[in-house]
């Protein structure tokens, strides 16, 4: 009898558990995120170069460029950024330390629940920027109204998302603690916090876009520096150039301290893998 052909066919991949009939999509590549802002970059160049953007509506990137260097050779653009980091993370950590506090208290009480979560939700329908005349009147136009206004953007995120993740936390899970005898204490930090993390980092996300874009707003009224007041400042003198820095500039910080998040939910979540990986 003849032996048997050897299959030289790679394996069939294998699927993930879950989600039949699915194989293991395989983890981007950092690559593969950097390819669009420059090629978004040189379009923009190009249709610049073709007269389709005339340089008095908006100056190609080339020009931007030019700016941002003579900006940092005479320590404007530095200053600029140094001052606005400063106010979105004192900002942020405060919104953000004050979301969390709010949710535990409101998600794992339902006393906190009946006493938070309502005026959680008044305030949340609140404008945010027509609070900035009521900030200043109260807190004068120095440093503290920019601040609450961050921090205030910021709570709100955080806050439903980590209360939506208490309360969606499995009650079987719960029950496993208490056959397990846990405490109370010990059954929220390995039980309900870890099960919350995942909607908490999504707020976290969310919170930052609304960190910058608050920022924005509060650096442009009554503010004497900052981005926001150089973007301000080039308005008055029709520099559209430097009003375009500016914007740029917010939206690498932006993307930069989204890319941190996403860092730390990937190293944070590691137990937990979906369908495709991020």
């Amino acid at each position: 009898m003849s032996a048997s052909p050897i299959d030289l066919a790679p394996p069939a991949p294998r699927a993930r558990p879950g989600l039949p009939g699915l194989s293991a999509l395989p983890r981007p590549r950092l690559g593969l995120r950097l390819i669009s802002p420059p090629a978004l970059l040189a379009l923009w160049q190009i249709t610049s170069l073709a007269g389709a953007l005339p340089e008095r509506l908006l100056p190609s990137p080339s020009t931007v460029a030019g700016t941002a260097v003579t900006l940092t050779a005479d320590g404007t653009l530095i200053d600029a950024v140094t001052v606005s980091l400063q106010r979105a993370l004192i900002g942020f950590l405060a919104g953000a330390v004050a979301g969390l506090a709010l949710a535990l208290l409101a998600g794992l009480s339902r006393v906190g629940d009946g006493l938070v979560d309502p005026p959680m939700q008044m305030l949340r329908a609140l404008p945010l920027f027509g609070l900035i005349p009521l900030f200043i009147l109260w807190f004068g136009i120095g440093e503290v109204p920019k601040v609450i206004l961050v921090a205030f953007g910021v709570l709100f995120p955080i806050y439903l998302n980590t209360y939506a993740g208490i309360r969606g936390v499995d009650a079987r899970l719960a029950e496993v603690g208490r056959v397990l005898r846990l405490g109370r204490a010990a059954l929220i930090r390995h039980i309900v916090l870890p099960g919350a993390l995942p909607q908490t980092l999504v707020g976290l996300r969310q919170s930052l876009g609304v960190a910058w874009l608050a920022l924005i707003v509060a650096e442009q009224v009554n503010a004497s520096k900052g981005l926001g007041f150089m973007i301000n400042d080039a308005r008055e003198f029709l520099r559209i150039d430097i009003v375009v820095l500016g914007l740029l500039v917010y939206a690498v910080l932006g993307l930069a301290t989204d890319a941190l998040v996403r860092l730390l939910e990937r190293r944070a979540l590691t137990w937990r893998r979906g369908l495709v990986a991020t």
